[in-house]
């Protein structure tokens, strides 16, 4: 049995990271292609992921020729995968079987937003890193609210855990409810979506069926609560740009 320190070295040879792409956007069509500063966003988070200590490769993942062209015009990795795909762990679990399949040896996989071109390649190492614990299956980054106008706003999404930092539960709503007039108040976490699993539990939670949580909040991470799947929480001072809209690229 190798020890800690063996064991922690060994995945940090056999993680990758995935970048899961699509063209086709209700709010923002092309968006991986938008230039910012010069360069394509899917640029930005590509070279951005391959600073990080922990990866020993980084793909992205998409279903369209034009995206797929563009990441292999200024040298990058990229797997075609299917456009039937409803999110990006979807598309992620594809692209780790192709690469299995190919002969890539991990054992875990990351997925990396392909919309956040201010991407903190040091988050990327903190959550690898609790991979370390071999009772990690799933693990995500979390921050706390710096205002109380995004509590409440319903697209960003909160979170709560227990004594081991494992979630309880995602919700678009604050939680926990502060009933008591006067008592006092929480310190409410924000989620990002940043995810790590390892390389069997991908493929197992892929294959859920969405359960009444996930329909009712619009989070796929509650489907794999609802299946008994732990999610671990780092929380991290992680603030990040996300690009949804045409309008947030004039923010930058």
């Amino acid at each position: 049995m190798p020890n800690c320190t063996d064991y922690f070295n060994y995945f940090l040879m056999n993680m990758i990271g995935i970048i899961p792409a699509r063209y086709a956007s209700s709010r923002f069509p092309g968006k991986p292609l938008s230039v910012i500063k010069g360069k394509p966003m899917i640029q930005w988070v590509y070279e951005l992921a391959c600073k990080t200590q922990s990866l020993k490769r980084v793909v992205v993942a998409t279903d369209d020729d034009r995206i797929s062209g563009c990441v292999k015009g200024f040298g990058g990795d990229v797997v075609m995968t299917s456009s039937a795909h409803l999110s990006g762990t979807d598309r992620c679990a594809e692209a780790a079987e192709l690469l299995k399949s190919q002969g890539v040896d991990f054992q875990a996989v990351i997925n990396i937003q392909g919309d956040e071109p201010f991407l903190d390649p040091g988050i990327i190492d903190k959550l690898a890193a609790e991979f370390a614990d071999q009772t990690v299956e799933i693990a995500t980054i979390a921050g706390f609210f710096d205002n109380d106008k995004d509590v409440l706003d319903p697209n960003k999404v909160k979170v709560v855990t227990d004594i081991d930092h494992n979630a309880l539960y995602f919700s678009r709503s604050p939680i926990p409810f502060l009933r008591s007039v006067g008592g006092e108040k929480p310190k409410y976490l924000r989620h990002a979506g940043i995810y790590g699993y390892r390389a069997d539990v991908l493929q197992k939670i892929t294959r859920l069926m969405p359960g009444k949580l996930e329909l009712a909040e619009s989070l796929e991470q509650l489907r794999w609560l609802e299946n008994g799947y732990r999610i671990r929480v780092i929380v991290a001072d992680y603030q990040t740009v996300a690009i949804d809209t045409p309008d947030d690229l004039t923010q930058i």
